[in-house]
């Protein structure tokens, strides 16, 4: 199997990190390069990161030389986990050099010619990619990225119902953990004790992103889809995992038991990072639980549990999954997989 060398944009933040982590002993992918900002740059990565995560800075990156973050960069494909107040000129920059680029910011998600992937669910969204190509003259570079955080926990089993019944409108409350600030993140004065009913930007991104998703790809473009969605986001006192809570209408009138098995059927990937179950649900009325759930598949496993009918909407579910695993580097990973085996890269 070949390996391919990549580049880590934004190295030594917390999702840079994660890309670290979870690419060490990827049979498709070596690091190549590590780019950061000015203060890092020049420094040797285990100089420059200071390391977050459990375990230790791999020895295979310890000793690779932090890089400016722009192209050129040693490397075959970027990675980009950058703060969007730098990601979308960055991102182009090197998308334009011809660099396929695997987004985790948010700048480009809603572009009409920028695939917004959850690969098990809408992977016929990469035929964008020789649209963005045409209408941006970006040669062989492109721009692909992944979903909010929270979008990933809760999206695939509401496209299972989607693709099974249909879906009429869904209204979704959200319980984020403090890692998706990033570090420092959420003061600790603010967070501890408490529930914070207010993440800036993030509802409208949680509603229009899933939209998007869940849409079709037609005549070279996406069509949404065709159902509101509400959301109200909070973030809690948890390290990883969000949390999502989901009503939803259906289309077509559905037994409990179809529900679930049309969540527990969904199609998965055969790809290297697929988890063995994409969609999870869980009997047991109290998971899923953040501390005990979030590490399922190795992070990528979407877990679902109180599936009920509802009062007033058809069914409600709870929905979890590891935002700095499936809601970041991981799914970005993934979508490089996916790149690959479709010939993309």
């Amino acid at each position: 199997m070949r390996k391919y060398r990549v580049g880590i944009l934004g190295a030594t933040g917390t999702v840079g990190q994660r890309f670290v982590q979870l690419l060490e002993g990827h049979p498709q992918f070596e690091i190549a390069a590590l780019a950061a900002s000015d203060r890092s740059a020049g420094k040797p990565y285990a100089e420059a990161c200071a390391w977050k995560l459990t375990g230790s800075i791999p020895e295979s990156v310890r000793d690779i030389v932090v890089q400016p973050i722009e192209p050129p960069l040693d490397c075959e494909i970027v990675f980009s986990s950058l703060p969007s107040s730098v990601a979308r000129e960055t991102e182009e920059a090197f998308a334009r050099a011809g660099y396929p680029v695997i987004s985790n910011s948010s700048c480009y998600r809603m572009d009409e010619d920028v695939p917004l992937l959850i690969p098990e669910i809408n992977h016929e969204h990469l035929g964008l990619i020789e649209t963005q190509r045409r209408k941006r003259g970006f040669g062989k570079g492109f721009i692909v990225t992944n979903p909010n955080c929270a979008v990933a926990s809760f999206a695939p089993p509401l496209a299972a119902i989607q693709r099974k019944f249909g879906v009429e409108s869904a209204i979704v409350t959200t319980m984020q953990a403090i890692s998706g600030a990033g570090y420092p993140g959420v003061s600790s004065m603010d967070i501890a004790d408490n529930v914070l009913p207010y993440i800036a930007g993030e509802e409208p991104k949680v509603e229009t992103e899933t939209q998007k998703i869940l849409g079709e790809f037609v005549n070279g473009g996406i069509q949404k889809a065709d159902f509101p969605v509400s959301a109200q986001c909070f973030r809690v006192n948890v390290i990883d995992g969000h949390t999502a809570s989901v009503r939803v209408n259906l289309k077509q009138t559905s037994t409990l038991e179809d529900v679930v098995d049309a969540m527990r059927t969904f199609p998965n990937l055969n790809l290297y990072s697929s988890p063995d179950k994409f969609i999870d649900v869980c009997e047991e009325p109290s998971r899923p639980q953040p501390r005990l759930d979030r590490d399922n598949g190795n992070g990528m496993t979407i877990t679902v549990g109180r599936v009920f009918p509802d009062n007033i909407f058809d069914y409600r579910f709870v929905a979890l999954s590891h935002n700095t695993v499936r809601g970041a580097a991981g799914s970005a990973i993934l979508n490089a997989e996916l790149l690959i085996d479709k010939r993309i890269i």
